[in-house]
């Protein structure tokens, strides 16, 4: 291009400072025109690498791969089946309209609906809740995945690279949907059981936060994989620590915290929430409305019914 003349080598001599500063300053040039470039995936650099057995994925699932928090699509399952009464469903779904309203993961709900959770599978077996759980991802969970997500995951696995989900839900339920989405296996919350009997208790904490980037670092030295050319995905901010391992982290439908802090950080962004974004993806805008709609109404009705 014409207008980048100016980066030819020169004949006269250059100083070390002259070549620092060329540099520096083709370096920001670069930057400048990928910040400014289209927002499609003709203007990015090939990625995955394909047949890079050293790179791999990593991808939250709340809010991330799936519309809405996994725990609470479960808890909706199992009051179908009779595991707790209405007053605790009514507010399984209105911690869920929350969560689809706002966008975000909030500590305090998130730990309520898990300990409500633990209390509700302690002394049942762990394969009786497997067994509901690929029930459960059927009748709640299947249309609820978002297609530009579950389209990145593909293009890792297309490219022969494994790819795993990293969330708080609880590992079987996290084992399901990866199952379910051809992916490679799922890191989750380890519930305590004892000769396969849940007892109520969690093994150590919750995967969540600086947790989930532990556990990545673990699996990426049992598996051998160079966390500079792996992936990650993810909504919320508290996942930075997990983001951050990466050499290409990406935010997902990101909370107001994680998109300033990707921006600041020249982070890849995607956000298949809104009309203007979701049209550039192939997905209908009506899906994000009818997912917020949707949760405010059943909370709505469930309220009414208690009355």
């Amino acid at each position: 291009m014409a207008a980048l003349g100016w980066l030819t080598p020169r004949r006269r001599s250059a100083t070390a400072r002259s070549v620092l500063a060329g540099e520096a300053s083709a370096e920001a040039a670069r930057k400048n025109q990928e910040a400014t470039a289209p927002l499609d995936e003709a203007a990015e650099p090939e990625f995955p690498v394909l047949g890079d057995d050293k790179a791999a994925a990593f991808f939250d699932l709340d809010n991330t791969v799936m519309q809405g928090a996994a725990i609470f699509h479960f808890g909706r399952g199992l009051y179908k089946r009779k595991f707790f009464e209405t007053r605790d469903l009514a507010r399984f779904a209105w911690q869920q309209a929350w969560f689809r309203l706002a966008g975000v993961e909030d500590p305090e709900h998130m730990q309520e609906a898990r300990d409500s959770a633990l209390s509700i599978v302690k002394g049942h077996r762990v394969a009786e809740l497997q067994t509901i759980g690929e029930e459960i991802y059927d009748e709640y969970m299947a249309e609820r995945i978002w297609p530009g997500t579950r389209a990145l995951a593909q293009a890792h696995l297309d490219a022969g690279q494994k790819v795993w989900l990293v969330t708080a839900a609880p590992v079987e339920i996290a084992g399901v949907i990866a199952r379910r989405l051809g992916l490679t296996g799922a890191l989750g919350t380890v519930a305590e059981s004892v000769d396969g009997v849940y007892t109520g208790k969690l093994v150590g904490e919750p995967l969540h936060g600086p947790a989930k980037a532990e556990a990545v670092r673990a699996l990426a030295a049992a598996e051998g994989l160079d966390l500079s050319r792996c992936a990650a995905y993810s909504d919320s901010h508290n996942d930075i620590p997990m983001l951050s391992l990466v050499g290409h982290p990406y935010a997902i439908n990101p909370d107001a915290k994680l998109r300033k802090h990707a921006r600041e950080l020249d982070w890849r962004l995607r956000d298949y929430r809104t009309g203007r974004k979701a049209a550039k993806v192939g997905i209908p805008a009506a899906a994000g409305v009818g997912a917020v709609a949707g949760g405010t109404a059943a909370a709505i009705a469930l309220s009414r019914r208690r009355r």
